[in-house]
């Protein structure tokens, strides 16, 4: 398929039914917003509109902060580079959000992944995530790549395989010698969206010590075989620029990209 047949098919089974919102979440259209959140302590909130946001785009920006500012909840806008209106992201800077890097969308055919092929080095062993001391050591990686906490990540990824356990499968790939006493090389996750044919990916960050050593490629190519088997033909990333090459590499498509705008209580 074409990047625009990918695209049109993603934004035609994922994006107009809200198929990737995070399971668990409270899901609601208000209008032309399409929003996702749950409350709590650790509570957080995920906006977008594909259909546009009609005459009074700054009216409709205003509604959803009102809407988590009742209720303490910061949130993401994420927004596609065809959204509308053209200007959607500079209206959300100028209501008090912060713009983060942008990524590219990519998508592909499950098939063209598992024609590539893909070994790890042998002194690495991947394994599939077995409960809460490997979701803590995944965590720990992903704090020491990015610094964004350790509560978040582990108490995520922990729910969601609790209660759907059908829906997500975590990986992690760990030296073969010191297993579990050392640190996760690397961790990604895969999910799946029942009914659309697609399933997304996750994570991929790798210790700098283990980078360029195909740890990155075999947890894709893996996922994709775990797809397969599940018979979901479709894969989606969104892919920052470290890992768009080797996506677009192995035969995936950067078809458009998005950013996300992020606002918190705090900010008002």
């Amino acid at each position: 398929m074409t990047p625009d047949e990918l695209l049109d098919v993603f934004h035609r089974r994922i994006r107009l039914p809200d198929a990737d919102t995070i399971p668990g979440w409270k899901v609601e259209h208000d209008g032309l917003v399409h929003r996702s959140y749950v409350e709590g302590p650790e509570g957080a909130g995920f906006v977008e509109t594909p259909r546009g946001l009609g005459d009074d785009p700054d009216a409709v920006i205003a509604r959803e902060l009102a809407f988590f500012g009742e209720r303490g909840l910061s949130f993401e806008w994420k927004t596609y580079a065809y959204d509308e209106p053209a200007d959607l992201g500079e209206r959300l800077v100028r209501a008090g959000f912060t713009r983060e890097d942008p990524e590219t969308l990519i998508l592909g055919e499950v098939d063209r992944i598992l024609e590539r092929p893909s070994a790890l080095p042998s002194k690495a062993v991947l394994r599939e995530a077995e409960g809460p001391d490997d979701f803590h050591r995944i965590a720990v990686l992903m704090n020491d790549l990015w610094g964004n906490g350790l509560t978040g990540v582990e108490e995520r990824l922990a729910a969601e395989a609790r209660m759907f356990p059908e829906r997500l499968s975590v990986f992690l790939i760990e030296d073969a010698l010191r297993g579990a006493d050392g640190p996760v090389a690397s961790a990604a996750w895969i999910r799946f969206h029942p009914g659309t044919g697609f399933a997304s990916l996750w994570g991929g960050g790798t210790l700098p010590e283990w980078r360029r050593q195909g740890l990155y490629s075999s947890l894709l190519v893996h996922r994709a075989q775990l797809a397969k088997e599940r018979g979901y033909e479709f894969l989606r990333v969104d892919a920052s620029e470290d890992s768009r090459p080797i996506l677009q590499k192995l035969g995936l498509h950067g078809v458009t990209t998005t950013t996300p705008y992020e606002w918190s209580p705090e900010t008002r």
